[in-house]
């Protein structure tokens, strides 16, 4: 078993949110993308309300990360999933979200929720595997194509791999 190490930081210093950016950018398009189209979305359409942003790594490097939003009613939003390629399949997802949802129960969060795209297989697999069922929409947003949640208990969270 690979040990992770999660810290969180701040979203916007972390390089890892400019090479998600990219990633999802070229995987909707399906074609690479380019330093100006990540650019005018980062101006224009990012997020930039992520106040728990959780960073995985392992022997010093940072190869992902996670961010947690607050809505109402004690809902916390998972946002930025994203693991560097030669480090995807190796669980640094799993302990990104195990981590996270021990930071969302520790601050009185009682569910999460997400919304993903259908081109994210791999996504919707994991969050599946770590016990979130698909929901109807909750949001508007322009490129979801799926919703999920998670009820949370006060029990820590199982690691899953």
């Amino acid at each position: 078993m690979t040990n992770w190490t999660v810290t969180a930081t701040d979203a916007a210093r972390s390089p890892l949110n400019r090479e998600y950016n990219a990633e999802m950018i070229s995987r909707y398009w399906g074609r690479p993308t380019n330093d100006a189209e990540i650019d005018a979305y980062e101006r224009d359409e990012q997020d930039h309300d992520v106040p728990v942003f959780l960073v995985v790594s392992r022997d010093g490097n940072d190869v992902g990360c996670l961010g947690m939003r607050f809505l109402d009613n004690g809902v916390g939003e998972l946002t930025r999933m994203f693991v560097r390629t030669p480090f995807r399949g190796q669980g640094a997802a799993s302990a990104l979200l195990v981590a996270m949802e021990a930071e969302a129960i520790k601050r009185g969060i009682t569910s999460l929720r997400l919304d993903t795209r259908k081109d994210l297989v791999e996504a919707r697999s994991l969050y599946a595997k770590h016990g979130f069922v698909e929901i109807a929409p909750y949001n508007a947003a322009e490129y979801s194509d799926h919703w999920f949640e998670k009820r949370l208990t006060s029990a820590h969270p199982v690691a899953m791999s």
